[in-house]
């Protein structure tokens, strides 16, 4: 039986085996006007894993030069997305995918040993922690059980005395008291989103409008291309708008094929991360920051980057297509981009020292040789929007072939800090000017 234990370890290493020896570099899928080459076809996807192993004592990522870094928690399960609260405290959405039943095939096969392999494998903890840092000095001293029996959550967002959370298949609500540290509430939910069975990307994250009359979910889609048939992508691959008061939602943007992190620029922009689609090469399609437009369609599954066709996806839709509108900035190819906070550039220390732009959390390839991602950038902001050159805020996720931790959610937080989600290393890091 040990040969058959291998055999999934030995496929792998096939197919990356079977990858491009000569990839570009990853430089050319950054920034308003990414090189896009050409398609490639391959028998097998690529599929380059960092095998996930837990940081050792003394090991932690890289600031940039003139940063700080400390471990503001640790100890957690699977840390995926965070959120202040209005007194300082943090919550935390401990969360992995729920079961589902898509994956099977030889690509199904690939994707389940390719994300355990990378971390993802484990069952989700279902938990909302708090953390809360009693004296402000960048380490949480108290962690406790917020809310617990969730399924699958992810994005959150307080209106008023309201909490909202995203349940892998719905929005739900709960009460919510200023310094409480646990949530003894029953959720009562509050919108239906797509979910189901396969639930292909299951993380739905929510953002809140300024003025508190109106919530933003993101849902990815529910496969790489539509290969599961179009009917399983309704009210898939798009930003939902939903009104607080009615409880009502409509496509506020579509054609995204996994947006995650959302947040709003200063003049009241909403911005969204895309995830892109894969096997079209080790430099295509690059993942994507972009300003959401209302009404707007982005090309997915028929188009990429604007009007770039996927020929791949039968039938195709040429109005679609016709309408479909290019990205702001590209993010790199595979890099899993999903983190997202957008500043001013006023506030004191980290938004400050950077000035105005995106902190953005790079989760890292599994299907890019060599890899890319694993790491927190900042892309800066110009009068018209993202441009310019992206700098590293956190690196060393990586050492060698193991990966020893992978970014997710980022926020700043009110004392000037950045908050770095770790959900391989299972911990929270905070970087600040030196």
């Amino acid at each position: 039986m040990k040969h058959l234990r291998l055999l999934p370890l030995a496929l792998l290493a096939l197919v990356s085996a079977c990858a491009s020896e000569e990839t570009s570099p990853i430089s050319i899928g950054f920034g308003p006007s990414p090189q896009l080459p050409a398609p490639e076809k391959k028998l097998l996807p690529t599929v380059k894993v960092a095998a996930a192993e837990a940081w050792t004592e003394g090991q932690m990522p890289a600031p940039a030069d003139g940063y700080a870094l400390t471990e503001f928690a640790s100890g957690l399960n699977h840390p995926r997305w965070l959120y202040e609260l209005p007194n300082g405290d943090i919550l935390v959405a401990e969360s992995n995918a729920p079961p589902k039943t898509d994956g099977g095939g030889i690509r199904g096969f690939f994707m389940k040993r390719a994300m355990a392999r990378a971390g993802a494998g484990v069952p989700s903890a279902d938990r909302i922690s708090l953390l809360r840092d009693v004296d402000g000095d960048g380490v949480a001293e108290t962690k406790t059980a917020y809310m617990t029996g969730l399924t699958s959550p992810f994005g959150m967002a307080l209106i008023e005395d309201t909490l909202y959370i995203a349940n892998a298949g719905e929005i739900v609500r709960v009460p919510y008291v200023t310094g409480e540290t646990t949530n003894p509430a029953r959720p009562e939910p509050f919108f239906t989103l797509p979910g189901g069975p396969i639930n292909h990307h299951w993380t739905k994250n929510i953002v809140a409008s300024a003025d508190g009359t109106k919530l933003y979910a993101a849902v990815g889609s529910n496969s790489n291309v539509g290969e599961n048939g179009l009917d399983a992508e309704i009210g898939r691959a798009a930003i939902w708008e939903i009104d607080i008061a009615s409880a009502k939602g409509r496509l506020f943007a579509t054609g995204l094929r996994n947006p995650v992190g959302m947040d709003f620029s200063a003049d009241g922009t909403l911005y969204t991360v895309v995830n892109e689609r894969d096997e079209l090469g080790d430099n295509l399609v690059p993942d994507y920051l972009t300003s959401v437009k209302d009404g707007a369609f982005y090309g997915w599954p028929f188009s990429y980057y604007g009007q770039n066709v996927d020929t791949r996806v039968k039938p195709s839709d040429a109005g679609l297509i016709a309408r479909a509108i290019a990205p702001d900035y590209a993010l790199g190819a595979h890099t899993a981009s999903l983190g997202l906070d957008v500043t001013d550039g006023k506030a004191p220390g980290m938004s400050a020292a950077f000035g105005p732009g995106a902190f953005i959390g790079q989760h890292g390839s599994w299907n890019r040789d060599p890899r890319s991602g694993y790491e927190v950038i900042f892309v800066p902001f110009g009068a018209s929007g993202p441009e310019g050159e992206p700098r590293k805020v956190l690196t060393g996720f990586l050492d060698g072939d193991i990966a020893r931790g992978r970014p997710v959610g980022v926020a700043l937080d009110r004392r000037g800090g950045l908050l770095v989600a770790d959900d391989v290393g299972n911990r929270i890091w905070r970087v600040t000017k030196r």
